[in-house]
């Protein structure tokens, strides 16, 4: 047998995971304080396990020689749903090891929130223990611990059933459902991965590349080698993560000064320590809050390119590495783009975890000098940027973010096999969905660029320069 023809065996054979996404509903006042409660317990464990796991690791001792927490939920969540939480931490505490191996300067698992601030509202639910129905009245039923049961008056056999909203996009084989609340939407939501037999073998062999050059301004600008461009623009969630920054030092500029243990108790009833109690728990709401909106867009973000590039045939996904760029053109304002507000490690982490589902491989590579280069006559001293408006001397003009991830591609898979441009797919996000944004007249091509989205910065507007 040949190769190829192993290749397409192979590839026929191949399955792959998509996840679908619902919003749930609990159907009464009641129904929520117990999904809360589910919720919360979870948190609990997960909180507990990871303390001790946290504990051996810094006095290195191993982290698998710990209680039995599941005997010790067991009443509140069930006995399998207890045992999917201390599954999934024990991933991340194998996933935390893997990238030691692997040289990266990455911290612990961390926690699900606290007892002051109020946990992480999440749970796992084992594959065979829930009930998803689809249809005019969808809803999902889920185990709980007999102790909640007995508490909310649930029969012995009786499940909690949530009112979900969204078809689901991918039919296959169920995998461990994930029930969260949102914080920033105040909304309860599920995500259900699933199996599904590749229908890439309806499809030609992908063989296809693209690369991204990731920044503030926009989140990610993407060339494909069929031609094809896809810019998404990020100026509104910089600004309001800008916004949410300032209202945190605005509020850190009135926390009291910190005093010694006695003071403080000395202190306590004169209200200016229950201020300062008060003012840091908001704080830490704030933080909280920033971090979910940015990780719900970018999490849209990631998973709307790899459904569009998986349609156009894509097998490998080029992404630059961004250290050169930090320690050679550092300035505050794009240490906390890139730092902050993009965590660009994060956003590797969710591209890769995604691109997997798809069949696609991503792969970290230098991306120097790509902004500042000339796309035509290939010039670098004699070129300016001005936004998203990019020019050169031999006269030039295009969007500078798209021409970047344009001679990022070229480098990596060749100029040759990079095909002419169709005109550029530009998305908006909406605080849910990433969305086209209609085309201008003065957007009619890459080449006629005149918007400038920048946010002050000139050539610092974004982090791919080098």
């Amino acid at each position: 047998m040949s190769k190829r023809h192993l290749d397409v065996e192979l590839q026929m054979s191949v399955v792959v995971r998509r996840t679908n996404t619902f919003a749930v509903r609990p159907l009464s006042t009641q129904d929520e304080r117990l999904l809360r409660d589910l919720l919360d317990a979870s948190a609990s464990l997960w909180n507990e396990l990871n303390y001790e796991r946290r504990q051996q690791f810094f006095e290195s001792d191993s982290v698998w020689d710990t209680d039995d927490y599941r005997k010790r939920y067991v009443g509140v969540l069930g006995s399998a749903t207890a045992q999917q939480v201390i599954r999934k931490n024990g991933e991340a505490w194998r996933s935390f090891f893997a990238a030691r191996e692997d040289g990266e300067d990455t911290a612990p698992p961390g926690y699900w929130g606290n007892e002051d601030d109020g946990r992480e509202l999440r749970t796992y639910i084992r594959n065979d223990q829930y009930t998803l129905e689809t249809g005019e009245r969808s809803r999902v039923e889920i185990p709980v611990g007999q102790d909640l049961k007995d508490e909310y008056g649930l029969g012995y056999h009786d499940r909690l059933r949530l009112e979900v909203a969204g078809d689901p996009k991918w039919e296959g084989e169920q995998g461990r459902l994930e029930l969260y609340y949102d914080e920033v939407d105040g909304t309860f939501r599920a995500f259900q991965p699933v199996t599904i037999p590749d229908s890439r073998q309806d499809l030609p062999i992908a063989e296809e590349s693209a690369a991204l050059d990731v920044g503030a301004n926009n989140l990610v600008a993407c060339t494909t080698t069929t031609g094809q461009q896809y810019l998404y623009e990020g100026c509104d969630l910089f600004a309001r993560f800008r916004e949410t920054t300032e209202e945190i030092a605005r509020l850190q500029s009135k926390l009291p000064e910190r005093r010694s243990l006695s003071e403080s108790r000395k202190t306590e009833s004169s209200g200016r320590l229950r201020e300062g109690r008060y003012s840091s728990r908001r704080i830490r709401r704030l933080y909280r809050k920033r971090t979910r909106r940015r990780d719900h867009a970018q999490d849209a973000l990631v998973r709307h390119l790899m459904e569009r590039l998986y349609g156009d045939g894509v097998a490998t996904v080029y992404v630059g590495n961004l250290t050169d760029v930090l320690s050679e053109h550092w300035s505050a304002r794009v240490n906390e783009k890139t730092h902050q507000f993009w965590a660009y490690r994060s956003f590797i982490d969710r591209l890769a975890t995604t691109a997997e589902e798809y069949g696609i491989t991503v792969e970290v590579e230098s991306e120097a000098y790509t902004t500042v280069e000339c796309p035509v006559c290939g010039e670098r001293d004699d070129t300016e940027r001005d936004g998203d408006v990019f020019r050169c001397s031999c006269g030039y003009e295009g969007h500078a973010d798209l021409d970047a991830s344009r001679t990022f591609l070229e480098r990596q898979a060749g100029e040759s096999e990079v095909g002419s441009m169709a005109r550029p797919v530009r998305l908006k996000w909406d605080d849910h969905n990433w969305s086209e944004i209609p085309h201008s007249p003065e957007r009619a091509s890459p080449n006629e660029e005149r918007t400038n989205q920048s946010t002050g910065d000139g050539k610092l507007a974004s982090v791919g320069t080098a």
